[in-house]
């Protein structure tokens, strides 16, 4: 398939002047997104992966690519050394404001943090914390054009400060950099009938009024709520806006608005999906008579709709395959964790060569900080890699992984012997440690093609082709995916070897695909 064809295959773009829902059918959790000139960007949740913030475009909202992140590590660099899988970056909030692309969002355990671009390839500057605290999360910047006075508002995680279904209010520095006093809680859900869990809030100016569109009811089964007020602080009035209705897209919430260079409202939102996290759905939106936005069919979420009249683009989707020209990795992957040197090695040719890097901790891969991950499509597709195992370490190790509470992987592993065999191994969501999920077999040659075919439902059946005449042959039971508890499941590519001294050798994989089933 060539990428023309993947693109095609992967794009929400019908073809004819219409799109379906999902735009992204994969785990770009909490997004957010801005128009600058004729162009769109959109950023997402990240948690404790690296590097973090993805940076998505798009000319027509519909068919989007990955073109860099705003985070190369996350900070402080010592806590991130380790998975911190439903940590890190909480529900960013993306502006461009004075010339510059900023982002605001929340560490749950750590605080309100920001970073700033001229361009949003970028460089992007360090961190900043602008407000420390536990518990600050889904932070969002206002710039008042009509004022000059800048405003941040945030929400609260109860597992970190005890407070939730509240979003609190700051005046804030022009420059982005501090806040100018100590906060007022601005709408407090508990005081609305049937509200709860409020979060996730997008600060605006519209129409004379502050707006504030803001996620209640939980990830699976809440809504969309839009709340305004004349003056920042409130008192705020609200209404819901977009809910599941008769539809079969669940919690349908927590996203952003934006107006296109022809006057066009649409507002992009995620769907919680299992395994698959949080796929992002584009809604049209209007405005009604008493000046309330509507979004999607009268407040429910629509399957597909006719594309924004925008300027035709190609079908477009973020990429999946990779052949690691020169040992490199494309954007669409990232670390467990932040990412020490050697890991990854450059070299001439094509293929990915990463360093069986020594661990306690081979027995449970969600333990591993060294795996390089991307998301999981949200459609039936086949996973394949091909794998050599250049390592002559006894206990060295190397495959594909699907990675989540609960995680199964196929490779290659060399034993006490020096022979090479290919293994499949798993570990359930209440297990400390891994186990065979089927017999290890002989991969003479060292080498192998590994094939996960995921189904409806992100099950998961793995297949290999070790080189002895038999092509591809199943292995082991089929394997239902599952997400952490924030994150949806990950592919990811690893390489290990247990504790020692000296070098203990490397992994390359080539040709790594991802097709539609």
């Amino acid at each position: 398939m060539t990428s023309t064809e993947a693109a095609s295959a992967f794009s929400a773009d019908l073809g004819d002047g219409t799109y379906r829902n999902p735009v992204l059918n994969a785990d770009w959790s909490d997004p957010d997104i801005v128009r600058v000139g004729d162009d769109y960007y959109l950023t997402a949740s990240s948690f404790g992966r690296a590097p973090g913030l993805p940076l998505l475009h798009s000319h027509d909202l519909v068919n989007w690519t990955l073109v860099g992140h705003a985070l190369t590590r996350l900070e402080p660099g010592a806590e991130f050394r380790v998975p911190r899988h439903d940590c890190g970056v909480w529900a960013p909030s993306l502006r461009h404001h004075a010339d510059r692309f900023w982002i605001f969002w929340g560490d749950p355990d750590q605080g309100i943090f920001q970073v700033n671009a001229p361009e949003i390839r970028g460089p992007w500057t360090r961190p900043h914390l602008v407000k420390a605290g536990r518990g600050l999360i889904d932070a969002c910047p206002l710039w008042d054009d009509e004022t000059g006075e800048a405003y941040l508002v945030h929400a609260w995680a109860k597992s970190r400060s005890g407070i939730k279904n509240r979003l609190t209010g700051h005046r804030m520095h022009p420059d982005g950099t501090s806040l100018l006093d100590e906060g007022k809680v601005i709408v407090d859900g508990d005081r609305l009938p049937g509200w709860f869990t409020l979060e996730g809030p997008k600060l605006y100016r519209h129409d004379g009024w502050f707006w504030i569109l803001a996620p209640a009811g939980s990830v699976e089964t809440g809504w969309q709520g839009a709340f305004r007020s004349r003056d920042f602080f409130g008192p705020y009035e609200e209404r819901v806006v977009l809910e599941q209705g008769d539809t079969d897209v669940n919690g349908p919430h927590q996203g952003g608005w934006v107006r296109t260079q022809n006057g066009e409202d649409w507002f992009l939102h995620f769907q919680q999906r299992g395994a698959y996290g949080r796929v992002v759905h584009l809604q049209p939106m209007c405005w009604n008579s008493d000046g309330w936005p509507v979004m999607g069919d009268e407040g429910t979420p629509v399957t597909g709709h006719r594309k924004p009249a925008l300027p035709p683009q190609p079908p477009a989707a973020p990429a999946t395959d990779d052949d690691f020209p020169g040992g490199r990795f494309g954007r669409q992957w990232q670390w467990t964790a932040n990412p020490q040197d050697g890991w990854a090695t450059h070299h001439s040719g094509d293929g990915l060569r990463l360093t069986c890097v020594r661990t306690v901790d081979a027995h449970d891969q969600r333990k591993l900080p060294n795996v390089l991950t991307q998301r999981l499509p949200g459609i039936p597709v086949t996973v394949e890699v091909e794998l050599r195992l250049d390592s002559e370490e006894e206990g060295a190790r190397a495959g594909l992984t699907v990675l989540g509470d609960a995680f199964s992987w196929i490779g290659l592993q060399r034993d006490a012997d020096g022979s090479v065999h290919l293994v499949h191994r798993f570990g359930e969501s209440v297990a400390d440690r891994e186990r065979d999920a089927a017999h290890p077999r002989p991969a003479p040659e060292g080498r192998a093609r590994l094939r996960i075919g995921i189904a409806a439902g992100a099950r998961c059946r793995f297949s290999c082709d070790v080189g002895d005449g038999r092509g591809f042959q199943p292995s082991g039971q089929v394997f239902a995916a599952t997400p952490w508890r924030w994150v949806g499941a990950l592919l990811g590519l690893f390489a290990v070897a247990p504790t020692g001294g000296g070098h203990a050798g490397a992994a390359t994989f080539t040709q790594f695909r991802i097709t539609p089933s």
